[in-house]
């Protein structure tokens, strides 16, 4: 007790900190730590007790806290990780008064947390995911972790993780929430009465405390050319200066077994500048009327915009409304054939059908009646027919599947004359890409497709250079040489701020840095989808949003090439931790509206040019082996342009990737660094293989030729020390920046009972 005294005679005020860890390389975050190895604290008691998980108080940290609680009235929890936590012990201590969530906040974020707690600096962030009382309660809880199939066991690859060996066997998960994911899930059941959201939800998405208060005042809804805008009149109340965020929600007319709709859909959002006492800002918010259509896989197949009234809202968090306008259709509108969406370039379809499989969905239907049915854990641990006689993996897999014999040589190897900087700003169908992929020679084709581990290899027949490509999302490290940058803050911090010029500013910075140790490609941002709190990945993606998620990659993927930088957005897709042969069940509805929405609005808005693609399997194949993801959505209905690259490959693709495979259904690159036989096409000398890799190329090409490599004024890899040390202080200045806006959660449920 010695240390108590010490520390009551420094201050009256304790802070209590506590962490989770998780990351690539790492199994999952454990669901039930009884079953993982663990360092126990105490020989007297387990830590986490059978069926406790890793998200919640250990033994060891309760009593911390009931010993810290007992010595000091003034009580500060800082949560250090990067997951949801159950926080629902900080209700029961009156002495604990604030709570700070602080993820990763990189190399000097975390030098801004003292002038927060002073007061120095008025945090402004929101939480990115909703923080609720007991996870064991979510509807993703019995089907949160993979499992593998019993009948396919014997198909099992050995491999490595985190340099360890381990082994991979075929596995599922199956995503029967559907589109009620995260605060969809927790505002629409609270609409229909099915939980008691107070008891339920601890911390709202989208919500966060000042030392301020903010008035917002919305005002009418005006409609033009197909979008949707509203002022909205953000005034600051208080005693000190800060900012705000208006957060713009809509709530869609629902029928009773009709397309499943949540209640409560972020839309779009804004933040203010500084805002002294006293000051106002008026911020316009704009969105699409298109974007609140539903898809509807049942009927007509189509996103389908239905008549009825929209309720249009700005929230103080996703449960909390401050002010609503209604905005009436008419008449429904079916966005098929030639009535397709604005922003689309075909008009969407259904086409991942073999990836519902034979599981009941929840839906909100007479009050989400089939909730027990929907949300209980697999009945069947077995793949089934037609599914279990199509799976594939390397080792079964017939290589000459794809190839067609009626397909023509193309050319190769001719003199035209053309360099590859010739197409720089050139459009993707300019005929002139036919005469300058007719140069190219089938080994320098087959090379760099193999070859295409944190580089692009250079074509000579082309002129083409040499390019590389680094990791990751929250530093710029050289996988060659082991020299990093500068760590930034993760993910999640970013999307924290729902500062969208921050995210812009964000990929600036990794933009600089990537030009200063001279690479073209960025592996990041990461887009997937925080379907549940144990992804032990999803420090390196934004949220359980599709907007917000989306705006963010779209901006940082902006910030980044105004640098000349091409970031790869990744993991494409449905892809939430360390998985690696893990079979993903979903519907069609959950597919678009959920997990491709980050990914959508990141070429839409932010004209991403590369995706790297996922370690999943979507239904029963994997997702580069998925035309349907990789070409009917991604370039025909969105219109991308640019190179897929699969994930790292090692020496055998883990089992389950390979070239040929990957370059029939569209993607373009395998990430491997040694030559082996599954990174290359088996038949190179075929007709459709050449064809194949010819068009993988051009892919490559075109993402490449639009990077600083090409711009015709960086012939040098270095840089002058004065742009170095500008470079630095920018960075420097950015992190911080990021690390003021850190949020303070403590003390929501006194508020809302106020108000």
């Amino acid at each position: 007790m010695k240390l108590i005294e010490s520390a009551k005679e420094y201050s009256d005020v304790a802070v209590v900190v506590l962490s989770r860890k998780a990351g690539e390389g790492h199994n999952d975050i454990p669901m039930d730590v009884s079953k993982a190895a663990y360092d126990n604290n105490s020989d007297a008691y387990d830590d986490f007790p059978e069926g406790e998980h890793y998200l919640q108080l250990s033994q060891t940290e309760k009593d911390m806290v009931d010993m810290v609680c007992d010595n000091f009235d003034d009580v500060i929890v800082i949560y250090n990780g990067a997951n949801q936590f159950e926080l629902g012990f900080t209700d029961e201590y009156p002495q604990i008064k604030s709570v700070v969530w602080c993820p990763g906040t990189g190399n000097v974020g975390f030098n801004a947390l003292g002038k927060v707690f002073s007061g120095e600096v008025n945090p402004s962030g929101k939480t990115p995911d909703t923080f609720i009382y007991d996870m064991t309660t979510a509807p993703w809880w019995n089907n949160g972790e993979k499992i593998e199939y019993t009948n396919l066991a014997d198909m099992a690859v050995e491999g490595m993780n985190a340099g360890s060996p381990q082994v991979y066997a075929p596995a599922f998960t199956n995503y029967v929430e559907g589109i009620y994911v995260g605060y969809k899930y927790y505002e629409t059941a609270a609409q229909e009465g099915f939980i008691d959201y107070d008891k339920t939800v601890q911390y709202p998405f989208g919500y966060g405390l000042s030392y301020t208060e903010f008035e917002q005042k919305m005002g009418e809804l005006e409609e033009k050319d197909g979008q949707i805008s509203v002022d909205v009149e953000v005034t600051n109340t208080g005693d000190v200066a800060g900012k705000d965020v208006v957060e713009v929600y809509y709530n869609p007319p629902y029928t009773n077994g009709g397309i499943e709709k949540a209640s409560a859909n972020l839309i779009e959002f804004a933040k203010t500048d500084l805002l002294q006492p006293g000051d106002s800002q008026t911020v316009t918010v704009t969105f699409d009327v298109e974007d609140m259509a539903s898809y509807d896989e049942n009927d007509a197949e189509a996103y389908v915009l239905e008549k009825g009234d929209y309720v249009i809202s700005i929230n103080r968090d996703s449960h909390t409304v401050l002010d609503q306008k209604t905005y009436t259709v008419d008449d429904t509108v079916v966005y098929a054939g030639e009535n397709k969406r604005a922003s689309d370039d075909t008009a969407a379809v259904n086409v991942f059908e073999d990836a519902k499989g034979d599981i009941t969905y929840l839906s909100r239907a007479d009050h989400f009646a089939n909730y027990e049915e929907a949300t209980a854990a697999p009945a069947s641990v077995e793949l089934g027919e037609p599914y279990v006689s199509e799976y594939h993996l390397n080792s079964n897999f017939d290589k000459t599947t794809y190839l067609n014999d009626e397909d023509v040589m193309p050319t190769t190897g001719a003199d035209n004359g053309l360099t590859l900087a010739d197409m720089r700003d050139a459009d993707y169908d300019d005929p002139r890409w036919e005469k300058l992929l007719d140069q190219l020679t089938v080994d320098e084709m087959a090379n760099m497709i193999a070859m295409a581990g944190y580089q692009t290899a250079a074509m000579d027949s082309v002129g083409k250079v040499a390019t590389l490509d680094f990791d990751g999302p929250a530093a710029i490290n050289n996988n060659f040489t082991g020299v990093g940058s500068i760590g930034f803050p993760i993910e999640v911090v970013i999307a924290s701020t729902w500062n969208k010029e921050l995210a812009q500013t964000w990929g600036e910075c990794m933009g600089k840095i990537s030009q200063e140790m001279a690479a073209e490609g960025w592996y990041a941002p990461g887009m997937n989808t925080h379907r549940t709190a144990f992804g032990a990945r999803n420090y390196e993606y934004f949220s359980e949003d599709g907007v917000l998620a989306g705006n963010m990659g779209a901006n940082a993927v902006e910030g980044a090439r105004k640098y000349g930088v091409y970031s790869y957005i990744k993991h494409f897709a449905l892809y939430e931790g360390n998985a690696k042969m893990v079979s993903i069940w979903s519907n069609e509805q959950a597919i678009r509206e959920i997990y491709l929405k980050p990914f959508e609005v990141s070429v839409k808005q932010g004209g991403a040019n590369a995706v790297m693609v996922s370690w999943s399997f979507l239904g029963d194949k994997w997702t580069g082996e998925c035309s349907n993801l990789m070409n009917t959505v991604l370039r025909d209905e969105w219109g991308f342009r640019g190179m897929a690259l699969t994930d790292f490959f090692r020496n055998n693709g883990h089992g389950f990737m390979n070239a040929d495979a990957a370059l029939a259904n569209g993607v373009d690159a395998m990430l491997s660094t040694f030559n082996g036989e599954e990174n290359n096409v088996a038949n190179p000398e075929h007709p459709t293989s050449v064809l194949q890799m010819r068009n993988a190329c051009k892919n490559v090409m075109y993402t490449v030729v639009s990077s600083w490599a090409y711009d015709g004024e960086h012939e040098e890899t270095g840089m002058e020390n004065w742009k170095k040390a500008g470079i630095g202080i920018d960075i420097v200045v950015a992190l911080l920046a990021v690390g003021m806006e850190v949020l303070i959660i403590k003390g929501y449920k006194k508020r809302k009972n106020a108000e």
